[in-house]
């Protein structure tokens, strides 16, 4: 087919032709666009959603593991003290009886003997119930004057339980009178573990 449109025309159809698949392409280019800005926004959001949602995850475990540690900090000092406490106290009724027995037996009087300690708790502190054996009812009330002397810092007061002179009351014929105190001791005696000095 011989085309005798003037060449006037023949371009204008060319150029028409040209312009639509220009036209055509840049449609694309301009869809293919959009489409990568949605998908990037999408990408964005979605990014800045889970940043956002993982910060305020730390935050929440950072408060968490605070509140846990102080609260753990909280009972390992409870728990610290409580141990301080009980060794004072078993400090305080620590009796050093080297030292104690010695003293004891400087402060007894002549025809008496110490048969038996026993630690006790009174209100007051720390004590002791004692028995002694001793040679006659007089000798056996000087045991307590005797260790409730103030001089001697070992007790500071000594309270007379019971004298018995009764025949059998002592399997010691020598010493026949069985005496029983309970004494407490002063507060700053050297007979307690708690009031040693250090390198004493």
């Amino acid at each position: 087919m011989i085309n005798l449109l003037p060449p006037e025309t023949k371009r204008a159809y060319h150029y028409a032709l040209i312009n639509q698949k220009l036209l055509k392409w840049v449609t694309a280019l301009v869809i293919g666009v959009l489409g990568l800005g949605a998908i990037g926004t999408y990408g964005w959001i979605s990014v800045h959603r889970a940043v956002s949602t993982s910060s305020r995850q730390v935050v929440s475990l950072q408060q968490n593991l605070a509140a846990n540690h102080l609260a753990a900090s909280e009972a390992n000092i409870q728990a610290i003290a409580n141990d301080f406490t009980l060794v004072v106290k078993v400090l305080s009724q620590e009796v050093l009886f080297s030292k104690l027995l010695s003293h004891m037996a400087a402060a007894m009087p002549q025809g008496a003997n110490l048969t038996r300690l026993n630690i006790t708790t009174t209100a007051g502190g720390s004590g002791l119930d004692i028995t002694a054996e001793a040679s006659n009812y007089t000798t056996a009330t000087q045991v307590q004057v005797n260790l409730s002397d103030p001089s001697n810092g070992i007790f500071s007061k000594s309270d007379l339980v019971n004298i018995d002179c009764s025949p059998n009351s002592t399997p010691d014929k020598n010493y026949p009178c069985s005496v029983s105190l309970r004494a407490q001791f002063a507060k700053n005696n050297q007979f307690l573990f708690i009031n040693q000095k250090k390198g004493v």
